[in-house]
């Protein structure tokens, strides 16, 4: 009995044949299972012209060296084979084997990968595809199919870009970029948190127009019930507590140091006395005041600075009016405390 070959060329020896040749065969099998393995082949498509045709892959029974007996195979030439029309390369029918091709043609022309003959799946580089590919042939008898076996893509986009899904492509844009340390949005763009279901969301967005960058800087933790947040002017946020005016305290008839936030109803019937402002205020602290009796005209009542400026002034200031109400409010170290209402 003569002896027969696989799809890829390896000798099946007979019982009884080649007598005093085995060694030979057998390592020469050995070859093509290591060609099979790990093997490298440049296969260029211009042998019958550089113009649209077919390269016809075939077997060597019992020999070395066939493009389709090794793993890695480049199809034109490692320094580009320049195609004028579009190639197709058939494999033998019956190949079961899977394989690293690499489309290394210039030319906007596709390059096909068939079976020799039947109605199996084909490989298609486009024209513009000039990349690697791993493919497996099944090997089902007269109608081998090939399939491409997806290779993750490289980065899409520029440097910095953050990558993203683009049509089961890596994807990156100008507009969403990372630089080591900061992730920016770009073109006014949004940064949407969804509700629970993803069918609406709260999105976060710069406006039009920005004079210079701004940078929020959030407080370290959760704060208490009804606060807000509030600027110190240079982006660092806290949380204070907001209200709806003056926190006004009982009638005073004597000497008093108010508090930021508070209301004073003011009673100078029994004389003059001083009403004293708070020690360390900041930008935006305020205290109010009410002639209570009417009798600020008689009794004069004086707005002790503690320190602090009023009207831009180093002085007290003396009420002398009647039925007189009005509220300070502190700017700066420069200006003190200046009046919202005379």
């Amino acid at each position: 009995m003569a002896s027969t070959y696989t799809p890829l060329g390896i000798e099946l020896m007979a019982t009884g044949e080649n007598a005093g040749t085995w060694g030979t065969k057998t390592n020469t099998n050995l070859q093509i299972i290591e060609q099979i393995s790990g093997g490298y082949k440049v296969q260029t498509l211009n042998t019958a012209g550089a113009g649209a045709n077919t390269t016809a892959l075939t077997e060597s029974d019992g020999s070395t060296g066939a493009t389709v007996a090794t793993r890695v195979i480049i199809l034109g030439a490692v320094s580009p084979e320049t195609i004028s029309g579009n190639k197709i390369v058939t494999f033998p029918v019956g190949v079961e084997n899977f394989y690293l091709i690499k489309n290394s043609t210039s030319g906007s022309y596709t390059v096909q990968l068939k079976a020799a003959s039947g109605s199996g799946a084909t490989v298609t580089w486009t024209a513009t595809e000039k990349t690697w590919k791993l493919v497996y042939f099944d090997g089902v008898a007269t109608n081998t199919g090939v399939y491409e076996i997806a290779l993750a893509s490289p980065p899409g986009g520029s440097n910095t870009q953050i990558q993203f899904n683009d049509s089961a492509s890596f994807g990156g844009s100008e507009n969403l970029t990372w630089d080591g340390s900061n992730v920016t949005i770009g073109d006014q763009g949004d940064l949407r948190l969804g509700d629970a279901d993803n069918s609406h969301y709260i999105a976060l967005q710069a406006p039009s127009t920005v004079a210079s960058n701004v940078t929020l800087t959030f407080p370290a933790t959760d704060g208490d019930a009804d606060q807000a947040l509030t600027t110190n002017g240079s982006g660092v946020l806290a949380w204070s507590t907001i209200s709806g005016g003056a926190d006004w305290q009982a009638v005073k008839t004597t000497t008093y140091t108010a508090a930021a936030g508070q209301g004073i109803f003011a009673n100078t019937t029994g004389g003059a006395w001083t009403l004293t402002l708070p020690a360390s205020p900041s930008a935006g602290d305020f205290v109010s005041v009410i002639d209570y009796a009417g009798t600020f005209d008689t009794n004069n009542l004086t707005i002790g600075r503690n320190s602090k400026k009023i009207q831009g002034s180093a002085a007290d200031l003396v009420v002398g009016t009647e039925r007189a109400g009005f509220t300070l409010v502190f700017v700066d170290d420069t200006q003190g405390w200046l009046l919202q209402n005379n």
